[in-house]
């Protein structure tokens, strides 16, 4: 059974469901801000959380978080569990979303998704940029959208700009954002209410185009 977090209308005309990264929990606070902010333009929001994550809550245990491709099957079962009969847009934070992107273009061909949103892209682990997980999104074919910090350890502004990436692919860059997308107010004169917004504003008009 899958346990859902739900934010936003019911009755919103479009639906994102976001999944979590490789080591935070759905009701993390980053994933919490992010879906309030989307909430607050009008989506309908639904969180859920992998297995081996969900199964942490009930087990003294920690288990470590399997191979991104083998959650394929829980995401496409959380799909299943939440029934959506509007516009869906998949995604999730880090891992969460690369799981949603390894399946997106089955799923989008077949008119099942409208779309796919990547908070924070892991495109390489932390330290070894040689390690490139971007193999699949040179040819992506869902409309996508990767929301990404400039200065996030898993992939920099810099480095994303080597990549081949899919034209499907739009990124929306943070300025001074890590991983969480949060930005030092010192430093970028942004705030993390500052970048909510921007987040939120740009997916709403992305979303737009897509589902018109």
């Amino acid at each position: 059974m899958v346990t859902f977090l739900k934010d936003g209308p019911e009755e919103a005309g479009t639906t994102i469901l976001l999944a979590h990264g490789a080591g935070a929990p759905m009701d993390s606070a980053s994933m919490t801000a992010n879906a309030l902010a989307l909430a607050a333009a009008g989506f309908r929001v639904a969180r859920f959380e992998f297995g081996y994550m969900a199964d942490r809550r009930s087990s003294s245990g920690r288990r470590p978080p399997p191979r991104a491709e083998t959650l394929i099957s829980d995401y496409a079962a959380a799909i299943a569990a939440l029934d959506v009969k509007g516009p869906l847009i998949i995604g999730g934070k880090s891992m969460g979303g690369r799981v949603a992107s390894m399946m997106a273009d089955e799923w989008h061909a077949s008119g099942r998704i409208a779309g796919l949103l990547c908070l924070g892209y892991p495109f390489h682990p932390i330290g070894k940029p040689e390690q490139l997980r971007t193999a699949h999104l040179a040819s992506m074919k869902t409309p996508t959208l990767i929301v990404q910090g400039t200065r996030d350890l898993f992939g920099t502004r810099e480095e994303v700009s080597a990549y081949r990436l899919s034209s499907a692919i739009e990124i929306l860059w943070l300025e001074d954002g890590d991983h969480d997308l949060k930005p030092r107010k010192s430093v970028s004169g942004f705030s993390a209410d500052d970048h909510l917004k921007t987040l939120s504003n740009t997916v709403a008009a992305w979303a737009d185009r897509l589902t018109r």
